[in-house]
């Protein structure tokens, strides 16, 4: 027997919980974390409380080997601790992102400025217009209208030059969004216009959920780059290192994919398995993220270059994420906006 068999089996004769792994590492409140180890639940089948620092998890599966936690309101990013007969484990860190801006409605991704600024959409159901279309949110996480005559704004995106694009699904339309929040009307006839990005040669793409792509030139000409099958939600965009367009957008399947299309337009399928895959975005290794579920579960799965998908961060409601300078990223749920200390550098949107 190793040294850690005897010091596992000693802790199990004492009766203490020993926690060996909590997956993911990240989370937001509400997510739910597995936590690995011996010891977990008490002979007489109770189910054993989870600390995340001062405040209790609900418990949703235990036993011996397992548990599956859901982390509760108001937790911070510290400890883990799983208690049992009045015997506590040894802490495990997890880090809980932290909300900086609530009661909003984003449908994808957040965007960065050069600045840092983050920007975000109030979108409202179709057809609904709100006070605030889109909301600025400071370096210092003062969140201020900017915004607020589009309709059902959508996706953001900025060019190379620092200027904002917003599509509308509402009127099919792109705006240009100038530094004051006034807009004009940049392209039209984009059918339900969603997700759009920027590529190397700033042509901007934009997507129609009723199953088009559109391209269009710095000259503002229109083109159909490609098709796929039709969303029920949105398309969201990502440029990945090679200057290839990442597409997902979530259909009645459980089974989605996430799709590849190279710069001449030829589509392929870069990996199948998510449900409901809405805002992606790329790091520098060349790791895809994408807000979505694998194998049941909800939160930012990472796909490798080759192919390999694992869930990174746990939570429910996300829409999508943005990377921010300081090896940090944004998190987008259906009603906030989180940020969450992770070390991993983002892909800038616009090479040079």
């Amino acid at each position: 027997m190793g040294f850690s068999d005897r010091i596992r089996g000693k802790k199990n004769v004492n009766g203490a919980p020993h926690i060996e792994a909590v997956s993911p590492a990240l989370a937001l409140a509400g997510g739910e974390v597995r936590i690995t180890g011996s010891g977990l639940r008490p002979p007489e089948l109770r189910r054993p409380r989870v600390q995340f620092g001062e405040i209790e998890g609900t418990v949703v599966i235990s036993s011996d080997g397992f548990l599956v936690a859901r982390v509760p309101e108001g937790a911070t990013s510290g400890p883990v601790v799983v208690a049992t007969n009045g015997h506590r484990s040894n802490p495990h860190t997890l880090k809980v992102a932290v909300p900086i801006a609530e009661s909003l409605h984003p449908v994808t991704s957040p965007a960065l400025d050069a600045e840092g600024n983050i920007y975000v959409t109030f979108s409202g159901p179709r057809g609904q217009k709100v006070p605030v279309a889109i909301f600025k949110i400071d370096t210092n996480y003062t969140i201020k209208p900017f915004v607020a005559e589009m309709m059902n704004p959508t996706a953001i995106a900025f060019d190379r030059e620092g200027q904002m694009y917003a599509s509308s699904r509402y009127d099919g339309a792109v705006y240009r969004v100038a530094p004051n929040g006034t807009m004009t009307t940049y392209a039209e006839g984009m059918g339900v216009a969603t997700g759009i990005a920027f590529d190397r040669e700033q042509n901007l793409y934009v997507g129609d959920r009723s199953g088009t792509i559109f391209k269009i030139a710095r000259d503002q000409q229109v083109f159909v780059f490609a098709t796929l099958e039709p969303s029920v939600s949105a398309y969201h965009f990502a440029f990945g290192p090679h200057g290839d367009l990442f597409v997902t957008g979530p259909t009645t399947s459980s089974f989605d994919s996430v799709y590849k299309i190279d710069p001449h337009g030829t589509t392929s399928t870069f990996y199948r398995g998510l449900g409901r895959p809405q805002g992606l975005a790329f790091d520098v290794a060349g790791n895809l993220y994408v807000a979505a579920s694998v194998s049941g579960k909800r939160g930012i799965v990472k796909i490798t270059p080759e192919g390999t998908a694992s869930l990174e961060v746990a939570g429910l409601g996300l829409v999508g994420l943005a990377f921010a300078p300081g090896r940090s990223v944004i998190l987008s749920t259906t009603s906030a906006v989180h940020h969450l200390s992770w070390d991993i550098q983002g892909l800038p949107l616009l090479a040079e």
